[in-house]
This record gives structure tokens, sequence and C-alpha cells, in this order.
């Protein structure tokens, strides 16, 4: 497989404020909790964007969230929420959090939001980079490789900023992100070839 592009990645952190106070004296207090969810129902459920035939539709994903002082019998006064959009080329940054800010508003939330723009979506297409990928792949191992945006964000949406072509090819990654995470060894000299494939390729261009 070779990665001809990636997802953008837009994070944001939310607080919902609210007014706390004894749990047993719910109307003298505002559960930011409570007013949230409906909120929340429906972030989830939006239709970003439907893809393209490059980028699977654009995500919404909450990672982690927290109200509450810890004690059973208070309401708390605020709610952090963090969130991630991994997004396509069908939308943008700017699209996005107007679009997630509309919600909050209709809601009638007060809140602060702070956002962090992580990478854009880009994409190579077909050209001089992927077919000497391909190629070399190809006359070392026998495989025709495919090629696919899928997966986590990576340091080529910094080289993307100044390359037109863009590619990532490297070794399996089933252990990625795990405890002992590792290369097997064996993957070592046929990647080294493959490498040197794609130079003299793209030199004898």
């Amino acid at each position: 497989m070779i990665k001809n592009g990636r997802r953008g990645t837009l994070s944001g952190k939310l607080k919902v404020k609210g007014v706390q106070g004894h749990i047993a004296y719910p109307h003298l207090a505002r559960n930011p909790i409570h007013q949230f969810a409906p909120a929340l129902a429906e972030l989830a459920a939006t239709e970003w964007d439907r893809g393209n035939q490059h980028f699977p539709p654009t995500s919404w994903q909450v990672s982690n969230i927290h109200g509450g002082t810890g004690a059973g019998n208070v309401i708390p006064g605020e709610l952090v929420v963090d969130f991630n959009f991994r997004f396509s080329t069908e939308s943008t940054a700017e699209g996005l959090k107007q679009r997630l800010v509309a919600v909050l508003q209709r809601h009638g939330l007060e809140h602060e939001l702070s956002w962090t723009l992580g990478g854009e979506p880009f994409l190579t297409p077909q050209g001089s980079l992927v077919e000497a990928m391909r190629t070399a792949i190809e006359a070392r191992t026998g495989v025709s490789a495919e090629l696919s945006t899928t997966g986590g964000t990576s340091d080529g949406r910094f080289i993307a900023r100044i390359c037109e072509q863009v590619v990532e090819f490297g070794p399996i990654n089933a252990s990625i992100h795990k405890i002992d995470e590792h290369v097997n060894q064996a993957d070592i000299e046929p990647l080294k070839d493959i490498y040197k494939g794609v130079l003299e390729r793209l030199a004898g261009a």
C-alpha cells in the first residue's frame, strides 16, 4: 500500500458553562452536561460530507469528556469536551468550525471554544512519483501496490506544503502505537531496495 494522501486533522476543546449547585436544588443550578447532551447527539449524527473517490467522509469524534467535582451530590459548573475532525478535501477547516459553532448556538449553549489545526488534507494524484514507487515495489516484491489515504496524520502534511508530489511507503505497521511497537528486521532489506529503485527511476525519468 502506498499512501498518496492524508485527511486533515482539526481538534477542538469545548467548555460548556453551567451553574454549580446542590443536586437536590436543580432549580438553583444549571447542569452543563444536560444542556450539552442534545447538541452532542446532533453533532454525532451530522453528515459533514460524503467524501470522494480518494477520501472517506469527514468524521467527528469525541476523545475526552469531563464534568463534575467528584462529589455525588454536586451539579457541575462546567463541562469540558475534547473532540477531533478528520476531514477530507470535500470540507475545509473554516467550514467545519462554522458548522459546529452554529450547532452550539442553536442549542443556546454558553461556551468557550479553542481550536488546533493539526494539518490540512493533501493528495498526490497519479504521476511520476506514484508510478516510480509502484514500479519499484512490484520489481522487488512482485506485489502490485494500491493507493490509499486511510489512517492517521503524518509528516507528509508538512512536506506537501512545499512539494507537489508526496507519497509515503514503509514497513508494515501492525504494531503501531502498541506496547513493544516494532518493525520486522526482514522488512528492512527489501524496503531499502525499493527506495533505491524509486530514486533510480526518478533520476532516469
